[in-house]
């Protein structure tokens, strides 16, 4: 076959396929650039401290808008109110939680429900120790809070109904808490920017941006590198086929002379 490949005609097939196989490269690569190119930066300003009622009302989940905004909110502690959370991740380290029950003001309505992360600590009976400290020591009366607000986890992999929590859930918080909120619970968390004590500071930075690929872009460039393997195989499949009409050809004449 390849005494046929070598032939004027087909080598020329060869540079016009290989040419050709190469446009279409040329053009998967830039459909590869697009997709990134004319994807869309998510940027927000996640840093500039705003009031929670600005981007989060009670009984509504977290907007994309809202997530891991820093929030500041004003309200009061509820006595006695306090839960751990385990499996917990701090710095690659896996532990527990001390979340609060913090009654939010909000403006024309009932005090809401928000569960507030305090701190972390590594092990059951730490995080145990500084919620019974907590208990004692908490501030009574109007205070405020600040942190990053983060959306309801979903109560999966949770035992509410005695006590237990590995995931923090508006539903969770509602079954659990002691006191009920009149003005509704809050679909996020806050995780505050002060630790607790005797508790570490919980790892909550600022979200990185996020780009958005042009998936039709990868499409039509994955379709440009199949042409060019195309252009390739057509090639190769005409030259087999002028080989073997030329094998069938020489057979048949051999045959007749026999003959």
């Amino acid at each position: 076959m390849w005494s046929v490949a070598r032939r004027p005609r087909w080598i020329a097939a060869l540079i016009f396929a290989l040419a050709l196989a190469a446009v279409f490269a040329a053009l998967s690569q830039w459909q590869l650039a697009r997709s990134v190119s004319t994807g869309t930066v998510v940027t927000r300003d996640t840093e500039t401290l705003v009031d929670l009622d600005t981007i989060a009302k009670p009984q509504a989940g977290v907007v994309d808008a809202a997530a891991a905004q820093l929030v500041k909110v004003t309200g009061a502690w509820v006595p006695d109110d306090y839960l751990l959370v385990s499996g917990r991740l701090n710095g690659g380290n896996t532990g527990y939680w001390v979340v609060g029950h913090f009654a939010a003001n909000v403006e024309g309505g009932n005090p809401a429900g928000l569960a507030v992360a305090l701190g972390w600590a590594p092990d059951r009976a730490k995080a145990a120790s500084a919620m019974e400290a907590l208990s004692g020591s908490q501030a009574s009366g109007s205070v405020s809070v600040a942190g990053r607000y983060f959306p309801d986890e979903g109560p999966q992999d949770s035992d509410f109904e005695h006590g237990k929590l590995s995931t923090l859930s508006a539903g969770s918080m509602i079954n659990i808490w002691k006191a009920t909120d009149s003005g509704g619970v809050y679909g996020g968390y806050l995780v505050d920017s002060e630790k607790a004590s005797g508790l570490a500071a919980i790892d909550s930075p600022a979200p990185s941006s996020d780009v958005e690929v042009n998936l039709l872009n990868i499409f039509y460039a994955a379709e440009w590198v199949v042409f060019a393997g195309f252009a390739l195989f057509l090639w190769y499949r005409l030259v087999k086929d002028a080989w073997e009409r030329e094998q069938e050809e020489a057979q048949a004449t051999e045959t007749a002379e026999v003959n």
